[in-house]
Formats: structure tokens, sequence, C-alpha cells
């Protein structure tokens, strides 16, 4: 199967013996976690809190509000 690099959009063969998969080359792949470093790219969500800027009160509720998940009942 042939794919393209996500950096160059160069044609690839996509096997396992790809070293670099789906990347062309080792140098692709940097520049992509590069990318990646610079916060160029991100993943889809809800933001994330900023605790700095919370009341006490606001930050005890995130505070359960995260433990509860993982407390048995």
């Amino acid at each position: 199967m042939k794919v393209n690099c996500p950096t160059c959009q160069t044609g690839v063969e996509w096997q396992e013996t790809s070293t670099y998969r789906p990347f062309c080359s080792k140098r692709c792949q940097m520049i992509d976690l590069g990318e990646w470093a610079e916060e160029n790219h991100s993943i889809a969500g809800e933001p994330a809190q900023d605790i700095n800027s919370m009341t006490d009160e606001a930050l005890e509720a995130y505070i359960e509000k995260m433990r509860s998940p993982h407390q048995s009942s």
C-alpha cells in the first residue's frame, strides 16, 4: 500500500520494514515532531483548566470532580 508522507506528501510504501512510516525519512519525522513540540498541532478537546486563576472553591470542586470517577462505590 502506498501513502503520502504527512510532512512533504512524497509517496511512501507502507510496510513493516519502513523505518519512518508514515514518514518518508527521519528528516520529515523530526520536522513533524518539532511542529508538535512548538504546539503548532493539537488534539481537539476541552481546554485545560487554568488552576492559577481559579478561586479556592472552584479549585476544590475541580479536585473533587477529578477524584470521583476513580473512587469505588
